[in-house]
């Protein structure tokens, strides 16, 4: 008997198996158990599983290009709770099922934060969508029937986390804030968090959806279970834009220089 056989224990074999769902090599663990390629070919089975796994949710949450938080400048906002900011990647929200909103000006980074919410929770075997506001309302309003609007809303409340990014850019008539109250109130009875980027507080959720009804019972669904960050300061990507023109200008000026000498 090898080192590799003598790992597995017949129960551990059986669950293993039936994980795996082969049900065959599973009829006759007792007389595998001792065979030296075994343990070999389960972990080889396991890990092309969890890699495949682990692509398809990666495909499925739609999340695109995105920096890690290893780029985020903590201390450029004037406003950021850096301790709540921290504790969204425990990860515990997913736990509580509590909505993370996260509200603040253009280019502060709430939908980097919410990519990378969304990467870690997929990494951590959590299914999970990301999709602009805009796009999820259009798609849902562009259903003809209630059969169809019915199952391509299971694409936004089946997954585990679902991130609804720029809420409050655009303004929506009365169909769509009903279509967002819809996803909002099926994920809360569903207990499935969702991850929401605004730059609307709520008191200003009536110029989004002007004339809607539901904006009050909407905004309370989101808020009864949240976790609610606020930033707050200049946009990052005009610092980083008047960064790279201060540079253009420097080295347009270092090139001169030289051409201004020789004459």
């Amino acid at each position: 008997m090898t080192a590799a056989a003598t790992t597995l224990s017949l129960e551990e074999l059986k669950r293993r198996l039936r994980q795996l769902g082969l049900f065959g090599l599973l009829a006759h663990a007792e007389e595998l158990l001792l065979e030296p390629w075994l343990a070999r070919l389960l972990e080889i089975e396991e890990s092309e599983r969890l890699r495949r796994s682990l692509k398809r949710r990666l495909d499925g949450a739609r999340l695109g290009a995105f920096k890690p938080m290893a780029d985020f400048d903590y201390q450029w906002p004037k406003q950021l709770d850096h301790a709540l900011l921290d504790e969204l990647f425990t990860f515990e929200f997913l736990e509580q099922a509590a909505n993370i909103i996260v509200i603040g000006p253009n280019g502060l980074g709430k939908s980097m934060i919410a990519k990378n919410l969304l990467h870690q929770a997929v990494l951590r075997g959590y299914t999970a969508r990301f999709t602009a506001a805009s796009d999820m309302l259009h798609d849902l309003a562009a259903q003809d029937s209630s059969t169809q609007l019915a199952r391509r809303l299971r694409r936004y409340t089946t997954p585990a986390v679902l991130c609804c990014d720029e809420v409050g850019y655009l303004a929506y008539d009365t169909r769509y804030a009903d279509l967002l109250f819809e996803v909002v109130t099926r994920r809360y009875q569903l207990r499935r968090p969702l991850i929401l980027t605004t730059n609307r507080v709520f008191t200003e959720w009536n110029q989004v959806f002007p004339n809607a009804t539901c904006v009050v019972a909407l905004i309370d669904r989101l808020v009864h279970r949240s976790e609610i960050l606020s930033i707050d300061g200049e946009s990052y990507r005009l610092k980083e834009a008047k960064e790279r023109a201060a540079k253009r200008a420097a080295a347009r000026s270092t090139a001169k220089k030289p051409r201004a000498a020789s004459r």
